[in-house]
């Protein structure tokens, strides 16, 4: 058989392989990745004035670019001590206590080494200290996420290991920063957490009054809602001024009571034994105490709440879509004129926020959405979204983020009150708990929540409130849609049923 001729080949000449690359002979994965950014094989320093710092409660152990640190002087004016720099650390770590002298003489230090960025992870409320001085100083502080930073197999676990390691991963440009809003927002999220923290201690002892009732089987918490509330406290104060006759004490029930004297009389007959009496007096004290405690850290609350910019540009702030009955817990005082300066923007027209929640929420997050790109990052911090875990095509858990973030914990109870709202975030709250469960109904619809107060926070944009029976319409719509389209795929055609 003769030789097959190549096209555009002389006879007889052989066919030389080609050293230029073909892509009909590349295979198809080499293909599809043709339009995608290389991959670097090599790291590359992207700061070279990097710092880390390992934080302790005692000590701090910080670590600075190799041969940055500037040589020791070479008559020293008093002896140095050994416990100072050990020999086996290397010259540019160094170990500082955490006094507020040893932290300013840190600072100097990394001065002098020429730092201009420092990494450190948040190590509870060790790192707040430190972090507040090296920003007051100038330094561009990085407040890093220890999952970030965690240990590598093979590595050296120490203290002079550590720091080394959160420099090296710092100077490669390899950790982001966590999110910190701004320091005027930091201070207002001071006195709300302290404020919470004092509704929490006295909630405590709200319970020892109960069980102190209960003990004397006075069953005042059955017959009125709330023991703390008029008609409870004013029974509770006769009792410890010596009243035990059950007639006079429910005479001094309030007109807004459901009950009548004569269920609240029989009610308050008890053994009146003297140690559950005096129990019970040191725990009105202390319930009483932590209420002045309270209003005090409402007034500071007020007070700096009127220091924020007023960015409603003169704005009249418009009535309440529905009647706010304002709950036992919340400030004492008007909380939505003071937040609508602050932000701009009416974040309680949305479902499911009240002034307090709006208060948490802007306490915790500012008013400055730049920090997130978009909204898929803004609930991706708040851990809102499901993280897909899986491999070969199959997804094997869709759980959120575990954590303690309370603007996520917010938006969850805002969620959760959307149960029954008779609005489009309650319907879309009911179909999501019909083919799921309650918790994911109220993760999805915080979700919601959160994107909507991100972009009114971004945008200012006005929100226009949808009705539940246009939100069920439209979903319908969709619904039928898909349909048709999934029986257009399968050659059939979906007509609508005729009606008699």
């Amino acid at each position: 058989m003769g030789k097959r001729k190549v096209k555009g080949q002389p006879q007889g000449a052989t066919k030389q392989p080609s050293t230029e690359p073909s892509a009909k002979k590349q295979p198809a994965r080499k293909r599809r990745q043709r339009g995608r950014p290389v991959l670097s094989d090599s790291l590359h320093v992207t700061s070279e004035h990097a710092a880390g710092i390992d934080i302790h409660q005692r000590e701090h152990w910080v670590a600075v670019p190799p041969g940055s640190t500037p040589p020791a002087p070479k008559a020293p004016k008093a002896p140095k001590d050994p416990k100072d720099h050990p020999a086996n650390v290397p010259a540019h770590v160094r170990c500082f206590c955490t006094n507020t002298a040893d932290l300013e003489e840190l600072a100097d230090w990394l001065t002098t080494c020429g730092v201009t960025t420092i990494a450190m992870e948040s190590t509870g409320i060790y790192h707040i200290a430190l972090f507040e001085l090296l920003e007051r100083r100038g330094f561009e502080v990085y407040l890093v996420d220890p999952r970030q930073t965690k240990h590598v197999p093979g590595r050296p676990k120490t203290d002079v290991h550590d720091c080394q390691w959160i420099q090296r991963l710092h100077s490669y440009g390899l950790l982001s920063a966590a999110f910190r809003p701004a320091d005027q927002v930091v201070v207002l999220r001071g006195y709300l957490r302290q404020r919470q923290m004092l509704l929490s201690y006295g909630g405590q002892h709200i319970q020892h009054m109960q069980k102190a009732l209960e003990q004397m089987n006075v069953k005042l918490g059955v017959v009125v809602s709330d023991v703390t509330g008029v008609t409870g406290m004013a029974i509770i104060k006769a009792i410890l001024a010596g009243e035990r006759d059950p007639l006079k004490l429910a005479k001094l029930r309030n007109e807004k009571c459901k009950h009548s004297e004569a269920e609240i009389a029989r009610a308050l007959y008890g053994t009146w034994r003297a140690e559950h009496l005096f129990e019970l007096k040191q725990a009105v004290a202390l319930y009483e105490f932590y209420q002045a405690r309270l209003r005090e850290c409402d007034r500071e609350l007020e007070a700096h709440l009127r220091t924020f910019e007023d960015k409603s540009d003169g704005e009249i702030l418009p009535p309440r879509l529905r009647r706010y009955k304002h709950p036992a817990n919340d400030p004492h005082f008007d909380v939505r004129p003071l937040l609508h300066q602050m932000s701009g923007v009416d974040l309680t027209v949305l479902e499911g926020i009240d002034d307090s929640t709006a208060l948490t929420i802007l306490s915790e997050i500012g008013t400055d959405m730049s920090k997130f790109p978009t909204e898929k990052h803004f609930t991706s911090w708040l851990g809102l979204s499901p993280q897909h875990q899986g491999s070969a095509g199959r997804i094997r858990s869709r759980h959120v983020r575990r954590g303690a973030n309370r603007a996520a914990r917010a938006f969850r109870l805002a969620g959760q009150g959307c149960h029954h709202a008779k609005n489009a975030l309650g319907a879309f709250y009911r179909r999501i708990q019909s083919r799921s469960s309650g918790g994911k109904a109220v993760v999805a619809t915080a979700r919601k929540i959160a994107t909507r107060v991100y972009r009114l926070l971004k945008y200012g944009l006005d929100y226009v409130r949808q009705d539940m029976d246009a939100y069920e319409e439209a979903y319908r719509l969709k619904l039928i849609k898909g349909l048709a389209r999934k029986a257009q795929q399968l050659g059939y055609r979906l007509e609508p049923a005729m009606t008699p």
